[in-house]
């Protein structure tokens, strides 16, 4: 059983903000910045793979909640960062669906960087090499 399966159980204290029929969210232990949510699906998925589009629909819309529910708490919030991991190279540490909430401050030190590498790569035969997939 998986560490949010446990939390889910109550088997692992958690500081939960929110409930209701398809998720939780809970401040995330780590904190990356003040109020560090995660949405977690009551439901075991490990992945956006496996997620029902109901329940994937759902949490995003509870992400937007927590968002709102953040920056009204905390004033000084400047943005958010919603991130949503798949599989280990791409962060994903715990294999169970979940969404996290990181609420941006003027100085916050955190680094959520895109890395320009257009000249790497050809858009058009990439768009044709996904359109063979559809």
């Amino acid at each position: 059983m998986c560490i949010f399966c446990k939390i889910l159980n109550n088997e692992i204290p958690s500081s939960k903000i929110y409930e209701d029929d398809f998720c939780i969210a809970i401040l995330d232990i780590s904190q990356a910045t003040k109020g560090h949510t995660l949405i977690i699906s009551k439901k075991h998925f490990s992945n956006i793979y496996e997620i029902e589009d109901e329940v994937l629909s759902h949490i995003h819309v509870i992400a937007k909640k927590i968002a709102l529910m953040l920056k009204k708490t905390y004033s000084d919030i400047k943005g958010f960062n919603i991130i949503q991991n798949n599989e280990p190279k791409a962060g994903q540490t715990v294999m169970h669906y979940h969404v996290h909430v990181i609420p941006r401050y003027e100085n916050d030190d955190l680094k959520i960087e895109s890395v320009d590498h257009s000249d790497l790569y050809d858009l058009k035969a990439i768009q044709k090499e996904i359109k063979k997939s559809i």
